[in-house]
C-alpha cells in the first residue's frame, strides 16, 4: 500500500504568500537596511574624524617644530622639552619625535622611541614620504601613525636633515573595535526585534482585509445583506469596503429582480400553457362536434401565439443586455418614423375610437439609430397608449431637438397611472392592474423593451402621468447614438 503525499487545500496558502508574511519581511529588510546604514555610516565618519584628528596632530607637531628649529635653532632646552618630555607626561596616545642629520645621526630621540618602533622599517617606510602619514606596527603589534619631513636640524643645518615622527593610535583602534562590537550587537538585536514587531504590525494592518474576507465568505445566493462596518478603517480601505457594499447592493437588487422575473415568467408561462392543456382535455373529455373542436383549436391557437409574443419578448430583452449584442446603425429621419407608426396603427385606434396624431415637425429631425428597434419602442408606446385610452380620446406623438438630444413624446388622454406605481412601470412582468388576467394588458414587458432599445442607442426613457388626466412617455437619445 503506497501512500500519496497530502496535498495542501488551495484555500489555505502557504506562509510564503500570505501578505502578513510578506509585510512582515519588508518591514525587516526595510528597518535592518535603515540601522545597517546609519550604523555603517556613523562608523565611517567615525573613523574619517579620527584618522582627520590624527592628521592635524602630526600637521601641528612638524609645524611647531619647524618654527622652533628656524626662530630658535640654539634654544636647546625648548627642543629638549618639546621632543623628549612633552610625550613622557602623555598617559594616552604617546607619541615620539627623532631629529636626524644628513647622515642619519639621530640628534635628539623620545626616550623609549626604540623600544616601542623598528627605527630602520621606520626609515624604510617614510622614506620619499615627506609630510605623507603612514600606517605601522609597532614591535608590540600596536598601531602607529607616522610621518617625516626635511626640517634644518644640524649644525650646520642642511636641506638632508628629517624629523621623524610616531603617535600611538592605540586608543582610535579599541574606540573602532567597540563601536564595531556595538554595531554587530544592534544588527542581532535588531534582526530579532524588527521581525516581531512588523509582524505585529502586519497583522494590525491587514485585521480589515481579514474582515472583508470573512464577510464575503458569509455571502451566499441567499444571504446578500452582509455589510462590511468600515468605521475605523484606513481610507484606502474604507474605500475598498464602501465599494464592496456598493456592489452588494447591486448584487442584491439583482438577485431581487431574478427572483421577481423568475417568478413572473413561471406565471406567465404557466396561464397560456394551462390554458391550452385545460381546452385540450374538454375537448377530449367526450365526442366533440366539428364546429366545438374549431373553437377549442381557435382558442388553443390565440393562447399558442400569446405564448410565443411572450418568448419572443424574452429573448428579444435577453439579446438586448447582451455586450455582444450588434445593431445596425442609419441616418433615420423622425418625423417618418412617427408618420409610419402612425400609418401602421391608425386602423386600430379607429376601430378603438382614438384619434392618433402626429405634430408637425418644425425642421427635418434625424439621428444615427436602428431603425427596426427605434420602430418597435414607439409602437410599444402607441400601443399601450391606444389600448388605455377611452373611446374619443387622442394619443399624440411629437418629436424635437434639444442641445443635440433627439425628443420623442408619445401622449395620451386615457385613465393614467397612480403615482406609486410609476417608479416601476419600466419593470419586466410589471402591470398596473394586478389580476394579470389576459384583458387587462399585454404580457408586461413593452415598456421595458422600450427602456431596453433606448439604453442600447444610449439614451433614457422617462414617464409622467396624472390619474383621469392621461400618460406622457419621452424618449431621449443622442443625435449620433452610441454605445
Amino acid at each position: 500500500m503506497s501512500l500519496k503525499p497530502k496535498r495542501s487545500s488551495p484555500c489555505t496558502p502557504r506562509l510564503g504568500r500570505t501578505l502578513a508574511f510578506r509585510l512582515t519581511a519588508a518591514y525587516s529588510l526595510a528597518g535592518l537596511l535603515l540601522v545597517i546604514l546609519a550604523t555603517a555610516s556613523l562608523y565611517i565618519v567615525l573613523r574619517a574624524e579620527l584618522e582627520r584628528s590624527t592628521e592635524l596632530f602630526l600637521a601641528d607637531k612638524l609645524h611647531v617644530l619647524r618654527s622652533m628649529l628656524s626662530e630658535r635653532p640654539k634654544d636647546k632646552d625648548a627642543l629638549h622639552e618639546e621632543i623628549e618630555l612633552e610625550s613622557a607626561a602623555r598617559r594616552y596616545q604617546q607619541f615620539y619625535i627623532r631629529l636626524l642629520d644628513e647622515h642619519g645621526v639621530a640628534i635628539m630621540t623620545t626616550p623609549g622611541m626604540a623600544e616601542q618602533l623598528d627605527l630602520a622599517e621606520l626609515a624604510s617606510q617614510t622614506r620619499g614620504r615627506s609630510g605623507r602619514s603612514i600606517s605601522m606596527a609597532g614591535r608590540h603589534g600596536q598601531p602607529f601613525r607616522v610621518t617625516s619631513a626635511a626640517v634644518a636640524v644640524g649644525t650646520p643645518a642642511t636641506d638632508s636633515d628629517m624629523v621623524q615622527i610616531a603617535i600611538d593610535v592605540s586608543q582610535e583602534e579599541e574606540l573602532l573595535a567597540r563601536y564595531r562590537l556595538w554595531f554587530w550587537g544592534i544588527l542581532l538585536t535588531t534582526s530579532v526585534l524588527f521581525p516581531v514587531v512588523g509582524y505585529r504590525i502586519a497583522r494590525h494592518g491587514i485585521r480589515p482585509v481579514e474582515e472583508i474576507a470573512a464577510t464575503a465568505r458569509r455571502i451566499t445566493s441567499t444571504n446578500l445583506r452582509e455589510r462590511i462596518e468600515s468605521e475605523g478603517y484606513p481610507l484606502e480601505l474604507a474605500l475598498l469596503a464602501g465599494t464592496f457594499n456598493e456592489m452588494l447592493e447591486r448584487l442584491e437588487e439583482s438577485f431581487e429582480r431574478i427572483s421577481r422575473f423568475t417568478a413572473d415568467i413561471a406565471h406567465d408561462l404557466r396561464t397560456p400553457v394551462n390554458n391550452i392543456r385545460g381546452e385540450a382535455e374538454v375537448a377530449l373529455a367526450r365526442a366533440r362536434t366539428v364546429d366545438e373542436y374549431r373553437d377549442v383549436l381557435e382558442s388553443s391557437l390565440e393562447e399558442a401565439v400569446r405564448l410565443s409574443e411572450l418568448i419572443g419578448d424574452l429573448l428579444f430583452l435577453a439579446r438586448a443586455e447582451s455586450p455582444l449584442t450588434e445593431w445596425q446603425r442609419e441616418n433615420v429621419n423622425i418625423g417618418e418614423l412617427l408618420t409610419t407608426v402612425r400609418d401602421y396603427y391608425e386602423a386600430s385606434a379607429t376601430e378603438a375610437g382614438v384619434s392618433l396624431v402626429v405634430n408637425d415637425v418644425a425642421e427635418p429631425l434625424s439621428a444615427e439609430l436602428d431603425r427596426s428597434l427605434m420602430l418597435r419602442a414607439v409602437s410599444n408606446l402607441v400601443s399601450n397608449a391606444i389600448a388605455h385610452t377611452p373611446p374619443g380620446g387622442t394619443v399624440t406623438m411629437a418629436a424635437a431637438i434639444e442641445n443635440a438630444v433627439i425628443r420623442i413624446e408619445v401622449s395620451d388622454t386615457g385613465a393614467g397611472i397612480p403615482v406609486e406605481a410609476l417608479p416601476r412601470v419600466f419593470d419586466r412582468f410589471f402591470r398596473v392592474d394586478p389580476s394579470r388576467s389576459q384583458t387587462s394588458g399585454g404580457t408586461g414587458l413593452g415598456l421595458a423593451i422600450v427602456q431596453s432599445i433606448l439604453t442600447l442607442h444610449g439614451g433614457s426613457a422617462e414617464i409622467a402621468s396624472q390619474l383621469g388626466r392621461g400618460t406622457r412617455v419621452r424618449l431621449r437619445m443622442p443625435t449620433l447614438a452610441t454605445r
